[in-house]
């Protein structure tokens, strides 16, 4: 009897970005009325937060998005995003068309890899599209037998990966009671902060910046890891993303031989409460107080350029830094990961791994034979 082949999917998770300057406030609303950013109990009185918050802060934002667009052209976002086939919108996060190249690399990895199963890879934001629900229904369409969530934060926070999860654990709960129930195994990639080929990903990219700078500039360099924040709250509840930003932190300058001078700090604070420190605009002021004046900004949390690293850093942190009359040699942003070719292999490592007692090695690696064989025959 034939062992009815498995068909795999992979559903990569993301923060999503508005596609419009109108969904901006629907975007901001989203984000802000998710109880694992903003702990105010949800309810009404967290809705009503939600609502008046995206209100007044969505102006601003929208300006910001319309100076990093990608897409005035042609819409590279996902196929449902309602850009798709028009020339574009004025307001749209690049993290929609970054991601999209991210999730077709990866589906290609994988194709490559085991030539002989059904697998696909899927997108789920989780603040705009597509959100989970679009992804659950794809799935169930394609008859997926086993699924596999990868988030792209490498580092583990209940408010990133964690509210993935629970957000796609509820649709799934409400789909059921619907009738649209599950019939796949899954599997949750929860971090992946030291993997091999994300780290050498970020050494590549650190390398590709610094190579742009003459010697002098280069050797008077402080790297300047910048991460998201965290509330401190959540670093004593035993959020263990902290801890994990500075074991990769301290991974990538092991493998440099610690030659360059670092910092790791934190950016994107909101709200009154204490949030992890140094804060990066404060790190910046203060090294330049000191005499310090070349910087390389590396956004170690974030693997897609979005607003955080292309506006934040890249703009309003040196619109800042002028305004108040700081002198500054040199201040370079790295590019994010993006789809890099070898922060995709590290994402086909982990997915491979979860997958491992349902396509041993052996059966990889006669697919690679196979495939080299195809290469050099006649």
């Amino acid at each position: 009897m034939s062992v009815k082949q498995p068909r795999i999917g992979v559903v990569i998770m993301n923060l999503g970005g508005p596609t419009s300057e109108e969904s901006v406030r629907t975007f901001l609303y989203n984000l802000f009325r998710d109880t694992d950013i903003i702990k105010l109990g949800g309810g009404k009185f967290q809705t009503g937060l939600a609502r008046t918050i995206s209100k007044f802060r969505a102006p601003k934002v929208a300006a910001n998005y319309n100076l990093i667009n990608t897409c005035t052209e042609e819409c590279n976002g996902h196929a449902s995003c309602p850009n798709k086939g028009k020339s574009g919108s004025g307001c749209c996060s690049p993290i929609n068309g970054l991601t999209e190249n991210q999730r077709a690399a990866l589906e290609e990895n994988l194709k490559k890899q085991w030539p002989d199963h059904f697998v696909k890879v899927y997108t789920a934001m989780r603040y705009w599209i597509p959100f989970a629900d679009t992804t659950l229904n794809e799935i169930r369409e394609d008859g997926i037998t086993h699924v596999v969530l990868l988030p792209l934060y490498p580092h583990f926070s209940w408010t990133t990966s964690g509210s993935s999860f629970r957000d796609w654990k509820d649709v799934k709960k409400q789909q059921a009671n619907e009738g649209k129930l599950v019939s796949w195994e899954e599997f949750y990639i929860k971090s992946y902060h030291l993997n091999k080929f994300y780290l050498e990903a970020i050494n590549t990219r650190i390398d590709e910046s610094l190579d742009q700078l003459d010697p002098e500039v280069r050797n008077q360099t402080h790297l300047i890891f910048s991460a998201h924040g965290t509330p401190v709250s959540e670093v004593k509840s035993g959020d263990p993303y902290t801890k994990q930003i500075d074991e990769t932190v301290e991974a990538i300058m092991e493998s440099r031989s610690r030659k360059e001078q670092y910092w790791l700090s934190f950016q994107s604070r909101v709200g009154p409460m204490k949030w992890t420190q140094p804060n990066t605009e404060e790190l910046v002021k203060r090294l330049l107080d000191y005499g310090i004046t070349n910087f390389l900004l590396i956004p170690v949390a974030f693997v897609t350029d979005h607003i955080e690293t292309l506006c934040e850093l890249n703009i309003e942190l040196r619109e800042t830094l002028e305004e108040e009359g700081y002198h500054v040699n040199n201040l370079k942003v790295m590019q994010g990961l993006n789809d890099h070719p070898l922060f995709i292999k590290a994402l086909t490592e982990e997915v491979g791994k979860q997958l491992s007692h349902l396509i041993p090695a052996d059966n990889i690696s006669k697919n690679k034979q196979k495939q080299s064989k195809s290469i050099v025959s006649p």
